[in-house]
């Protein structure tokens, strides 16, 4: 699979768990965003770590229930085997799908690891990437016109 500077130059197919949902990101972006905030953890467990795209298919969507986990976020999931899909930040309508749904190509870079300010000293991912506090995320939110009141 090659790729261009921004974005994967193929379809990438993904599916959840059981196969009931799959997702086809055409002009996926090439890096991956990492999360550390606590509901992320909560959610997953661990970090998050999604790949973005604006332009994708979903099948089976019928299988999606989607959770507005605070009034900034949205987060959906297969409500037959529970496997995590997205994430959508309401203010811009950005989305980023889970990357473990997905054969990905090699050598993937992370775009950057956000609310490290809520990380949990019991890991740390080794490349080195931007890192941003949730104070900045929030920030760059409002710069952008979203109010958080």
């Amino acid at each position: 699979m090659s790729e261009t500077a921004n974005h994967i130059d193929k379809p990438v197919a993904g599916k959840c768990l059981c196969g009931s949902v799959s997702i086809i990101m055409r002009e996926a972006h090439r890096e991956v965003d990492v999360c550390h905030c606590t509901m992320c953890q909560s959610w997953t467990g661990s970090m998050y770590a999604g790949i973005e795209t604006d332009d994708f298919m979903i099948e089976g969507e019928e299988h999606i229930t989607a959770y507005q986990s605070s009034k900034w976020a949205e987060r959906a999931f297969c409500s037959k085997c529970g496997s995590h899909l997205w994430f959508k930040f309401l203010p811009t309508g950005a989305r980023t799908f889970l990357a473990g749904l997905f054969d990905l190509p090699k050598g993937m870079p992370i775009k950057h690891q956000i609310f490290v300010d809520e990380k949990p000293d019991w890991f740390d991912i080794a490349q080195e990437s931007p890192m941003k506090t949730g104070p900045e995320i929030i920030a760059e939110a409002e710069a952008a016109g979203f109010n958080f009141d």
